[in-house]
């Protein structure tokens, strides 16, 4: 039985009373949001001892960190080091993306030593499969592309990207809207280079029902991907994105009625005024299904800070109802990151999400903000920096400064704002 089958039939389960702990709100709540596919709990049966985490209406906003190999570089040990950086930096997900070197010996590494819910992509081990067996993607065989996710479910994998959205119909769409930037999403363009070559349906579209089956079996949460997600502002919230959206939504009823939790990845690049829209269009078009954003990014121009475009973006999308960030790091668009930009682009996203968690309201989320500004009243460096999203920069900021008054800091010196009026209002002569 899956979670979403428990919380229809009133069962609760283990998996919804560590989630309840979690975010401070009830069994019976978790287990309602679970019923109407509102809350996710990405957590395959087989995948033993994985810290639980809860993902949907009225949760924290969580936080993904990608890894995984490139053609260009294919290390195992760097990547279990990053994945180590991630978890440190506050990661509540990791995603194996690896497309380089032995996909299925470093994905059941990064799951061994990955203690919360690890979701893959499936469609590229089973692309560089074909390409390694059979010269390119277009000779998969829609058997051997159902093995491997049968495969990655019964290894453990919580949740898989399923570009299930790219078909005949959207794909039509896309030549007619003329994009700038066409495709960017590399699962999107593996399936539609296949679909394109072999002229038939997508076979993750069109096999729906065999897909819904493994995850069933295993409880894999399916992210149902935006394989025509926006990769620049002049495309977004465009024809093709929209139509793919429509079935995913479709998809998300189907899925629902077999029992199978789902989410929903959404863009990519988007200009600020659209995010909200965004939003709105995926909670209504998939009834509320939790969303799964990539940044949103807020601009094209900034290569090495897309960290930065995408916090902005993400913060706004968690405050109008977005569930889950996907971070988006440094040297996006530029290179494999570096276990610098994992922990830049980590912290980045969470803060974006504890930004959005504050302006929706979410349970307890201010209460962070009170216990800070209370440390920072009473001058308590000490405890202002085990409170900080990332104590190990201020405690370095704080090491390097040597102010000569001992309680302050190098900017204000004995010139303290809230030193200064707290004397004041502390003296009755005044």
């Amino acid at each position: 039985m899956t979670q979403i089958e428990a919380a229809r039939k009133k069962r609760i389960t283990p998996q919804m009373r560590s989630v309840a702990r979690q975010e401070g709100l009830s069994v019976e709540e978790i287990r309602k949001g679970l019923a109407k596919g509102k809350i996710i709990i990405p957590r395959n049966r087989r995948h033993k001892g994985v810290k639980i985490c809860g993902l949907g209406k009225g949760l924290r906003t969580k936080v993904n960190a990608n890894l995984g190999t490139s053609p260009e570089h294919a290390s195992l040990k760097e990547e279990l080091k990053k994945l180590e950086v991630a978890l440190s930096a506050g990661a509540d997900t990791i995603m194996d993306l690896s497309v380089g070197g032995n996909i299925s010996r470093i994905r059941k590494e990064i799951l061994t030593h990955c203690p919360v819910p690890l979701g893959t992509v499936p469609i590229y081990q089973a692309a560089v499969e074909a390409a390694k067996k059979k010269g390119s993607v277009v000779h998969a065989r829609v058997k051997d592309i159902f093995k491997v996710i049968e495969e990655q479910a019964r290894e453990g994998v919580d949740f898989m990207t399923v570009h299930c959205g790219v078909t005949r119909n959207t794909l039509q769409r896309l030549r007619l809207e003329k994009r700038l930037t066409d495709i960017v999403s590399r699962g999107g363009s593996f399936l539609v280079e296949w679909m394109v070559y072999n002229k038939k349906e997508n076979p993750l579209y069109e096999n729906y029902e065999d897909l819904l089956a493994i995850a069933r079996e295993y409880d894999v949460t399916l992210s149902l991907g935006d394989g025509l997600r926006p990769g620049s502002l002049a495309d977004a919230t465009d024809r093709p994105q929209i139509q793919e959206l429509i079935t995913l939504g479709e998809l998300t009823d189907r899925a629902w009625k077999k029992g199978v939790q789902v989410m929903i990845e959404g863009p990519g690049h988007v200009p600020l005024k659209e995010i909200e829209a965004n939003v709105l269009l995926e909670k209504k078009l998939c009834r509320e299904a939790p969303f799964y954003v990539l940044g949103p990014l807020v601009t094209d121009v900034a290569p090495g800070y897309d960290h930065i475009t995408s916090a902005i973006g993400g913060a706004i999308a968690a405050g109008a109802g977005a569930d889950f960030l996907c971070y988006v790091t440094p040297s996006e668009h530029l290179r494999l990151p570096s276990l610098g930009d994992v922990k830049e682009g980590v912290i980045a996203s969470r803060i974006a999400a504890h930004a959005g968690d504050l302006a929706k309201g979410v349970k307890g989320a201010s209460d962070w903000d009170r216990r800070m500004s209370r440390m920072r009243k009473k001058l308590k460096w000490d405890e202002q920096i085990k409170l900080a999203i990332d104590p190990e920069r201020p405690r370095q900021y704080r090491k390097s400064s040597k102010p000569k008054v001992k309680d302050v800091c190098t900017m204000c010196g004995e010139y303290c704002a809230i030193k200064q009026v707290e004397g004041y209002l502390k003296n009755k002569k005044h």
